[in-house]
């Protein structure tokens, strides 16, 4: 199997209204390293992945209506905990619509928001 994987950075405002989350109940902001691996069995003709520009393009794509947002107001998570793995799933679902199908064995994506914590959301296509 082999892998690709480019970075992106996302700023976001959101609150975690749930007694879990202690003082993140409120509004507070967060940077996350945005991380996109694309898997596949075998190369294409051109001996990649995919071409990192088009990786990197699905990526920026995928998160800059989220970059400089306040989460809570976003149409695409209402009524969601804006919890690192909610992000990271939503933002694999976006880049998985946009795959060509039968191309790619899968995806995942990884959001760092501390260099020692971050989730990851991985699916199969």
């Amino acid at each position: 199997m082999f892998a690709l994987t480019v970075r992106d950075h996302m700023m976001i405002a959101h609150s975690l209204p749930h007694p879990a989350f202690g003082p993140a109940q409120g509004l507070h902001g967060a940077t996350f390293v945005v991380e996109l691996t694309i898997r596949r069995a075998e190369l294409g003709p051109e001996a990649i992945v995919m071409d990192i520009g088009e990786a990197t393009g699905l990526l920026k794509d995928a998160i800059a209506d989220l970059d400089y947002s306040n989460l809570d107001e976003h149409p695409d998570l209402a009524g969601t905990l804006t919890t690192t793995e909610a992000l990271a799933r939503l933002v694999a679902e976006r880049v998985a619509a946009r795959l060509v199908v039968g191309t790619y064995a899968g995806l995942e994506v990884t959001l760092r928001e501390h260099p020692d914590a971050w989730a990851t959301y991985s699916r199969e296509l």
